[in-house]
């Protein structure tokens, strides 16, 4: 029974939620921005480029003709093996663009952190002075001005 109960705090630690809730609202937003990418950046990328897709760029590595003789013989066939370039450039914009997203919604959550930690500090209060330091404070008032 400890174990469980260790895997419960462990489990319900703040940290470990807010993590799980990162993780969700993450994937969700890694959906919102494949489509923003592969519907709307992609289509205009490839007319500025001329018309390209880039989803469908491969490179053709063809099999040796020795190769594909032999494999004949036997009844077989082999296909030439593609290396698909193409999604990999999309992936890379979006990697950039939710990099990007990311970067702006830190820096906007850390701008509006630091405007709200400026005006607690504003509203702040002075801390009230101890009662001995009010006193000792008053002592050395009235000794200055029993001098003067």
């Amino acid at each position: 029974m400890g174990i469980f109960k260790e895997f419960q705090d462990f489990a319900m630690r703040g940290n470990v939620v807010d993590l799980a809730v990162g993780v969700v609202i993450g994937g969700a937003f890694g959906g919102i921005v494949k489509s923003l990418v592969d519907d709307i950046i992609m289509p205009l990328t490839g007319l500025l480029t001329g018309g390209v897709d880039f989803s469908g760029m491969a490179y053709e590595i063809q099999v040796p003709e020795e190769v594909r003789k032999a494999v004949e013989e036997v009844g077989g066939t082999v296909e030439p093996a593609q290396v698909g370039y193409g999604n990999f450039i999309q992936s890379m914009f979006t990697f950039l663009i939710i990099a990007v997203a990311i970067f702006a919604v830190v820096k906007a959550m850390n701008t509006v952190q630091a405007k709200l930690t400026a005006e607690a500090e504003e509203k702040k209060e002075p801390a009230a002075v101890p009662k001995d330091i009010a006193l000792l404070t008053e002592i050395r008032d009235a000794l200055v001005a029993e001098k003067s």
